[in-house]
């Protein structure tokens, strides 16, 4: 059964001490510090420099050791230990173990007296150290080779040139992020014997003094010792140009000329063996390259061009200037049919002079050609135009811009307007225009200005024609009348609502009633008026009207007119007529009521019908 246990820490010491020398036992002792009651599960891991290099199970949490026998300058470094018991872990505290001292290395030699060529077998030998290793070894006390290890020895070949040679290594044990030197190893004295036979360069014509054209002979061969050459090989070379190869002897011959100058090297291969012999050899010039220029240095297409071909130096010992021909070549084609003094002038009826030109120089049967000369005529200016790239509007700026189809740049553009200069500039770079601002105070002040192009001081300029483009004359003196007459707009008759104004179409006009937000109407017409037409006016289109006319360069409102619809004719009719046949019935009514009157007054009834009555 598993005990309860109280786990409160670890400890990690390192026995006898934290600093030792090398070859002394080291005990890393893991001890966990519990209170139990029971058997216990516990496990212990040791880890050195954050790496896990044991791993233990222990009975009731014991102590866990960990032996390190005969420590080695590899076995630097910090120790931790973690405990695990009962699934509750826990870590010891670092402790740093120091290792000094290394053993000194051993080296030692396959043989010790050997030929030239041959190759050697070295070991450099530290039994006893562990870890990852440099080995380095010296050839009279110069670094040679190193190699990198994880074992405490190292086997490598070296081939060394003839003579004595005194051998030795050495090593470094790697405790990143440093690492720690041993001392020298023993020395080890090996004999080379060279072969006794050297490599020969020899050059004809003899002394400093090689002219182009001469006969140029070099040879490579052997001195010395040739009874067992067996295997032996020469190679003549100039850089990395194999110039000729042989047993025991290798020629070139050639026509000199100036590039063969410089270092040939004359090498003998004999096994592993390779021996060098090399010689400087300087070739003059018997002319120099030719130079290939032109005047002007800038042309225009059909324009004259003058080609000059010449080599300034030459050998006077051997040729005269005379002595050098010429030919110009335009794109690989000859210009110049046959030899010549090195002028050529490329005439004003050749359309196209751009091309790849060069020309080459020949003497003695030696012919040099000169660096390609680009040329690119330049296209003259073509006939520019002018062109407004905004909406042109009287008093308003806009802008214009010259721009000519074809032509080299740079092109200077310069606007004018009438004979006046009134601004320029200089078009550098493809696809930029040339934009001037202008205002004009009148639609026909366009057709004063006109802009010139120019990219060929040689020449006149080219100018465009007149500006020509729609202008907006913006809107004024607007007005709104009405038809019929104000005095004569009667009911149930037709009343047009004329709005008119000066300036450009298309003209929007819009009509309005005070106190409505809405227009009434809107159209867009081309001329400079139109109506508004409101069939059978009646009393309820009595009102304030007014108009609106809107063009691309401005808005104008007209002045309000007042509109009172009178009363229809028949209407007037109707109660004029009304108004007399009541007072007639009033008229005939007061005559009747007379007459009655009157006739009571005149009229004397008898007296016995007067008694009567009364």
């Amino acid at each position: 059964w598993l005990a309860g246990a109280l786990f409160t820490g670890v400890t990690l010491t390192l026995e006898p001490s934290n600093a030792v020398s090398q070859g002394t036992n080291v005990t890393v002792r893991c001890q966990a510090s519990v209170s139990r009651a029971g058997f216990l599960n516990s496990k212990y891991t040791i880890y050195k420099d954050n790496t896990e290099v044991h791993t233990e199970s222990i009975a009731n949490a014991g102590d866990l050791i960990y032996s390190l026998r005969m420590a080695r300058v590899a076995n630097t470094g910090k120790y931790k230990c973690k405990a695990n018991i009962n699934d509750k872990e826990l870590s010891s505290n670092s402790e740093k173990l120091t290792v000094t001292g290394l053993q000194t290395p051993v080296l030692s030699v396959n043989k010790h007296v050997f030929s030239e060529g041959e190759e050697v077998t070295v070991w450099c030998k530290a039994p006893e150290e562990s870890g990852t290793i440099v080995f380095y070894f010296y050839k009279d006390s110069k670094e040679l080779y190193e190699e990198r290890v994880n074992a405490n020895h190292v086997e490598t070949r070296l081939r060394l040139n003839a003579g004595d040679h005194r051998l030795h290594c050495d090593y470094r044990v790697i405790l990143l992020p440093d690492s720690v030197p041993s001392n020298a190893s023993n020395n080890v004295v090996v004999t080379v014997k060279g072969l006794f036979i050297t490599p020969v360069i020899s050059v004809r014509p003899h002394g400093s003094m090689i002219i182009e054209g001469d006969n140029l002979d070099i040879s490579c061969s052997v001195s010395g010792n040739l009874q067992n050459s067996s295997g032996l090989k020469v190679y003549l070379s100039k850089g990395s140009n194999l110039l000729s190869t042989g047993q025991s002897k290798a020629n070139h011959s050639t026509r000199a000329l100036a590039e063969h100058s410089g270092v040939f090297q004359c090498a003998l291969e004999m096994g592993n063996v390779i021996k060098r012999a090399t010689e400087n050899v300087t070739i003059t010039e018997l002319f120099s390259l030719p130079v290939l220029t032109m005047y002007p240095t800038e042309v225009f297409e059909r324009e004259k061009i003058t080609l000059t071909c010449k080599s300034t130096n030459y050998s006077s010992d051997r040729i005269s200037a005379s002595d050098v021909k010429y030919s110009i070549y335009k794109d690989n084609y000859t210009l110049t049919p046959g030899s010549f003094n090195g002028i050529y002038v490329v005439p004003e009826a050749v359309r196209n002079s751009s091309g790849i030109y060069s020309c080459k120089a020949d003497a003695r049967m030696i012919s040099k050609y000169s660096a390609e000369l680009p040329v690119q005529a330049k296209v003259p200016v073509s006939k520019p135009e002018i062109t407004a790239i905004s909406r042109v509007i009287v008093g308003k700026p806009f802008q214009v811009s010259c721009h000519s189809d074809r032509g080299s740049l740079p092109i200077e553009y310069t606007l004018r307007k009438k004979y006046s200069k009134v601004n320029s500039t200089t078009v550098q770079q493809p696809h930029h225009q040339a934009i001037f601002p202008i205002t004009i105070q009148h639609y026909s002040d366009t057709q004063d200005y006109k802009c010139e192009a120019r990219n060929n001081p040689k020449i006149d300029v080219v100018v465009s024609n007149k500006l020509n483009t729609t202008v907006t004359v913006p809107l004024s003196n607007p007005g709104l009348s009405v038809v019929p007459d104000l005095l004569e707009v009667t009911e149930g008759n037709e009343m047009y609502l004329i709005c008119a104004v000066e300036g450009s179409p298309p003209v929007t006009f819009k009509w309005y009633r005070r106190g409505n937000v809405q227009p009434l109407f809107t159209t867009t017409s081309t001329q400079s008026s139109a109506s508004h037409q409101i069939k059978r006016v009646g009393n309820e289109h009595s009102g304030t009207y007014y108009c609106e006319a809107i063009n691309y360069a401005n808005t104008v409102q007209s002045q309000p007119v007042t509109v009172d619809v009178k009363m229809a004719m028949w209407k007037k009719g109707l109660i004029v007529a009304c108004c007399l046949l009541v007072v007639a019935v009033l008229v005939l009514a007061c005559v009747l009521r007379y007459n009655s009157k009157r006739g009571r007054e005149t009229y004397s009834p008898p007296a016995t019908q007067a008694f009567a009555g009364v």
